[in-house]
């Protein structure tokens, strides 16, 4: 069977991106609680690139099973990520560097949930980009002071674990703040994975669930980085009235997580797409991290074992990945960590393996359709690209060493434009062995 690689690839894309819809994932988990007996208020918050496509979602679903609930509340989203609803207010925000408008929406949603009683209930929806999204400070830490370390942060390397354990002891929201603030009323969280472990006390920097991370484990954050964050916030991670619930806290003995859509999932579905079309799929990981170029490199390697020798699994072949990489940005170019992936993967391909130039395809996404924050969702590598690159003069290890994938992309004309999908479960990465 003829393969196109650019067409199969977007279709795996395609695919992994549509198992994670709300209006396809969700449902199913929400019905039970829809079609409940329930008297008290239902109060619907949320925050995250998903947060409204989700609440629009949870309306559909309460006017088709539940007409009489009388739905109010408020999420908070990326601009440009809102989409219409009718009782639930969406509100959008900064990301990844958080701004006031998030601020005073945070606020808002934490006034929402507060005095409740026990016969009320709380839907919380959260996603990938909520940690951003859903910024009220702590006590004494100015927005600026935030922003400031949060950039710092997003330049330094740092996983997005060890950034969260950050967040959350600077913020009067996460870490379990939200769920705390809800008690005694019932707090159902149904959240879309977009971490490497799909671990829902750092999805969002976990507003609804038990934080494991410590003010100790923030503090030595910033020290491994070198990051000298502004005096308020040095106070703020050495004072005890800053410490997050922990697992057992009797006052979030009412919260329950449910997972709506996890990377994996997304990975199955583009599985499923390559075999119908004759590939052989190969999951290496919903939970890969590490440096761009690095895991770019062993990728690279994998293919050729692939091509070689047959191994893991033999040509035509297909290595489908998750995660969430890392960038330490050293030059000034543009394009975030699938573009930089992808052209370090490209950049390994022309140095190392050219007898296998014809024979690989790659693509790199962010299935929230932002890669990084720019206006791509990542970029495309198909046979031929790296003799193109040299014919138009464009020097992909000088783009590289400048991270500027998303300038090499642009200049072969394979970027992947998506907008904004309304969901997110973190990187979707493609390797193509024909």
């Amino acid at each position: 069977m003829a393969v196109d690689p650019e067409t199969l690839l977007r279709r795996m894309m395609d695919a992994a991106i549509a198992a994670a819809d709300p209006v396809q994932c969700l449902p199913p988990h929400l019905l039970p609680l829809a079609r409940a007996d329930h008297g008290g208020r239902t109060i619907v918050i949320g925050a995250g690139k998903a947060a409204a496509s989700m609440a629009a979602a949870v309306e559909t679903l309460f006017a088709a099973e539940a007409p009489t609930c009388a739905l109010e509340g408020l999420v908070v989203t990326r601009y440009g990520h809102g989409c219409p609803t009718e009782r639930i207010e969406v509100v959008e925000a900064s990301h990844p560097v958080p701004d006031a408008a998030g601020r005073d929406a945070a606020r808002r949603i934490l006034e929402l949930v507060s005095g409740l009683t026990a016969a009320d209930r709380v839907i919380a929806l959260i996603s990938g980009g909520g940690s951003a999204l859903l910024t009220l400070p702590a006590e004494g830490v100015s927005l600026e002071d935030k922003q400031g370390v949060n950039r710092d942060l997003l330049k330094s390397g740092a996983t997005i674990h060890e950034m969260n354990a950050v967040r959350k002891h600077l913020s009067a929201i996460k870490g379990g703040r939200l769920a705390a603030a809800a008690a005694p009323a019932a707090l159902h969280a149904f959240l879309i994975s977009d971490v490497p472990g799909d671990d829902p006390d750092v999805i969002a920097s976990g507003p609804t669930v038990a934080d494991t991370s410590t003010l100790a484990d923030a503090r030595a954050v910033l020290a491994k980085y070198a990051i000298v964050p502004p005096d308020s916030v040095a106070r703020a991670l050495g004072d005890a009235a800053n410490e997050t619930p922990k697992p057992g806290d009797p006052v979030l003995g009412r919260a329950e997580t449910v997972m709506a859509a996890r990377p994996q999932a997304s990975l199955e579905a583009a599985a499923e797409i390559a075999r119908a079309a004759g590939i052989v799929p190969v999951i290496l990981g919903d939970a890969i991290e590490g440096e761009a170029r690095d895991v770019a490199t062993v990728m690279a390697g994998i293919a050729a074992q692939v091509a070689r020798h047959g191994q893991p699994a033999p040509a035509p072949c297909v290595l489908l990945s998750g995660g969430e990489t890392t960038v330490t940005v050293r030059g000034n170019g543009r394009g975030g960590r699938n573009a930089e992936f992808l052209c370090a993967f490209a950049v390994t391909v022309q140095r190392r393996l050219p007898d296998l130039a014809g024979r690989i395809a790659a693509l790199a996404c962010d299935t929230d359709g932002i890669d990084g924050t720019e206006d791509n969702a990542g970029a495309l590598f198909v046979p031929g690209d790296i003799a193109r690159a040299e014919s138009i003069g464009l020097d992909l290890v000088a783009r590289l060493e400048n991270n500027d994938g998303y300038g090499a992309f642009a200049a072969l004309d394979r970027l992947i434009v998506t907008g904004p999908t309304l969901t997110n479960v973190n990187d979707f990465r493609a390797v193509l062995i024909l």
